[in-house]
């Protein structure tokens, strides 16, 4: 019972984790790469539909985008759903093809994206954290229905906790490599 909410508490933690890498990866460096567009959607015959679902994401150069609707009536409305999202892209039109070139980086855009990156990672760390709260407290529940001893509450609370701490290490990890990947110029 206890290793299987050790193990239960991990893979949410793992999940916790990649759902960090994903979030980190969204975050540009200035070179350009088709994930960035991954969260923008556009409105598809009246339902919000990704971006990639309804065009095909290429890269044109290393800081270049290039869009291709399906639907040529979609251009105008992926244009304008990169323009209105929170990335700070300009998008042109060029025909069939939307070209979104990544703008370089300046010292202060860096400086921001790196609060950006702390936010995100912070929330991945109170994730953990939340999950290593809910697990003690189904330690308790089962020390208090007598289903497990003080001891084994004990040695599984120190077990979760090294696990935590595991996981926390390795999102402070995720970030300074991030970080040191926005400073490179």
């Amino acid at each position: 019972m206890i290793a299987d909410l050790k193990k239960s508490a991990e893979q949410k933690m793992q999940k916790s984790l990649e759902a960090l890498k994903a979030d980190l990866a969204k975050v540009r460096t200035g070179r350009a790469h088709t994930g960035i567009l991954d969260h923008v959607t556009v409105d598809y015959y009246g339902s919000p539909t990704a971006i990639s679902q309804v065009a095909n994401l290429t890269l044109i150069d290393s800081r270049t985008i290039g869009v291709a609707p399906w639907e040529k009536k979609l251009v105008g409305a992926i244009e304008r759903a990169i323009r209105d999202s929170d990335l700070g892209l300009n998008p042109s039109s060029q025909g069939d093809l939307i070209r979104v070139p990544m703008p370089a980086l300046t010292e202060e855009r860096r400086k921001e994206l790196i609060k950006v990156v702390k936010h995100e990672g912070e929330g991945a760390k109170v994730a953990i954290r939340n999950i290593r709260r809910d697990a003690n407290a189904h330690l308790k529940d089962l020390l208090k229905d007598k289903e497990i001893s003080e001891d084994d509450d004990r040695r599984a609370q120190d077990d979760i906790q090294k696990i935590t701490d595991r996981y926390v290490t390795e999102v402070d990890k995720m970030l300074q490599v991030k970080e040191t990947e926005l400073m490179a110029i």
